[in-house]
């Protein structure tokens, strides 16, 4: 019999991982019946209520499973260390808001079975806000044309990952492994799944401004070189332009020596424009540069560190835990 693991990181979704579990269950015994599965929550170090939950849903249901990890590791980080801890023939990576519908499981699982080895699901649809789904949209055109690397419009990491796959991904060294990225890069062959996405059942989203600009720029600076291309030749470009001002402007003065009286004013609007244009491309160069440094940083580190597992039999830590 073929296991199935659904992956599932949280974060403050008291609301949300009982009703989630309980659809997910409902799923496989109705619609899934001749597959074993397993239900793997990855809980990045909540302060509410979650946690409590995820015990005693584990308690009721041995298939049901939970890791702890002792602090908050990140959006990146927890959700590709849940996916390596999985066990199944193929898993299902989902959030835990309900915004990736459970019903679209039985549609991944037909495509798997179809010889996909990466079932990925976009999104065509979303009740979300109209002005981050258009800022999103842009978002994907632009890196997308920009990166050398193909990249996924609209795809979140939702989707079903075949064994042969999550084997790889445990053998990489990636400090910041970025899924998304990952699935077009390593080329295994994958089929999209259409999906529209709902709004979030309950509690409210733990991404903000800053993170999403962390994200993005993080997509950015991995794999474009285009702001590095940017700043080399917006630099060689108006350094030709100011030599030429430069230039024309002595010429005049040379020409109109007695009637030419300019002032400072052209000096002043030059140093400002180059000046600005400088500061820009400096901090947009900075970005690349602290992306160095934190993946030097972070190399040869675990990608999270767990406090505690639920239902994975008797693994160390359980053991450590309990002596």
């Amino acid at each position: 019999m073929k296991k199935i693991s659904i992956l599932i990181p949280c974060y403050n979704e008291e609301g949300n991982v009982v009703p989630l579990s309980g659809e997910i269950v409902k799923i496989f015994e109705s619609e899934l019946a001749s597959y074993d599965y397993e239900v793997v929550f990855i809980d990045n170090c909540s302060t509410d209520g979650t946690r409590p939950l995820l015990r005693e849903i584990c308690r009721q249901n041995p298939r049901i499973k939970a890791i702890f990890n002792v602090k908050n590791f990140g959006q990146v980080n927890s959700p590709y260390h849940g996916l390596c801890q999985t066990t199944g023939d193929c898993t299902i990576g989902m959030c835990a808001d309900f915004q990736d519908p459970p019903e679209v499981i039985p549609a991944l699982v037909r495509e798997w079975e179809n010889g996909y080895k990466i079932v990925s699901c976009i999104k065509t649809k979303s009740r979300e806000n109209p002005v981050m789904r258009f800022i999103r949209t842009c978002y994907y055109k632009a890196i997308k044309k920009m990166s050398a690397v193909e990249q996924i419009e609209h795809f979140t990491g939702f989707g079903l990952y075949d064994r042969s796959f999550i084997n790889i991904l445990k053998d990489l060294q990636e400090p910041q492994p970025l899924l998304r990225s990952l699935v077009a890069e390593l080329g295994f062959q994958r089929k999209e799944v259409c999906y529209e996405q709902a709004k979030r059942k309950a509690g409210k989203t733990k991404n903000n401004w800053y993170t999403l600009y962390d994200l993005a720029m993080l997509t950015f600076t991995s794999y474009t070189k285009t702001g590095l291309r940017l700043a080399t030749l917006a630099g060689f470009m108006l350094g030709g332009l100011t030599f030429l001002v430069a230039l024309v402007y002595f010429i005049y003065k040379l020409l109109y020596w007695d009637s030419f009286d300019a002032g400072i004013a052209p000096l002043v609007i030059g140093v400002f424009l180059i000046g600005s244009v400088q500061l820009f491309f400096i901090g947009f160069i900075g970005e690349y540069v602290m992306a160095i440094n934190t993946r030097l940083r972070l190399m040869n580190r675990p990608l999270v560190i767990e406090e505690e597992r639920i239902n994975f039999g008797d693994s160390q830590i359980e053991r450590n835990l309990r002596e």
